[in-house]
């Protein structure tokens, strides 16, 4: 019912516009644009679809580069933090194709933190390296003790 409400009223609503009316675009059979539709040459608007087809392609270029790129910053996170790698990650980076940087930012903040890990790691393997046995360790710890306990017993009646 309201398609044949549409069609029969439809052209009477548009003509009832008043004012300029020029909004209307003409289309091929297609329902894609013409040259008169845009009121241009068939050159100029030859031209201006290639223009349109260059910014899509640049627009895709970008996009992918800035995928890579976020891809590319969860590589190192997952590297200094140790965390299984990602295939999916990989892939994006490969599809951007040539070299994708970190952003400045980015790589002090992660050397930053590869610095102060390697810092950690060095005290604490100078400790591990000690080679500290800590089964003598205890036992030393608990002679002390009991000689500790011995001689407070000795010194107090009340014990």
């Amino acid at each position: 019912m309201a398609f044949l409400m549409k069609h029969v009223l439809g052209d009477k609503l548009k003509n009832m516009g008043g004012g300029g009316g020029g909004d209307e675009t003409k289309t091929d059979s297609d329902g894609k644009e013409t040259a008169q539709s845009k009121g241009m040459s068939r050159e100029e608007f030859e031209e201006y679809q290639r223009q349109l087809v260059e910014e899509k392609i640049q627009r895709d270029k970008d996009f992918a580069t800035r995928k890579a790129e976020r891809a590319n910053l969860r590589v190192q996170l997952r590297d200094k933090y140790r965390l299984p790698e990602s295939a999916q990650d990989d892939a994006t980076i490969q599809m951007a194709g040539g070299d994708v940087y970190l952003p400045e930012e980015l790589a002090k903040m992660v050397e930053e933190d590869e610095e102060e890990e390697e810092a950690q790691n060095t005290l604490l393997g100078k400790i591990q390296n000690l080679d500290l046995d800590f089964d003598s360790i205890k036992s030393k710890a608990q002679s002390t003790l009991s000689e500790a306990k011995q001689a407070a017993e000795e010194k107090c009646a009340i014990m």
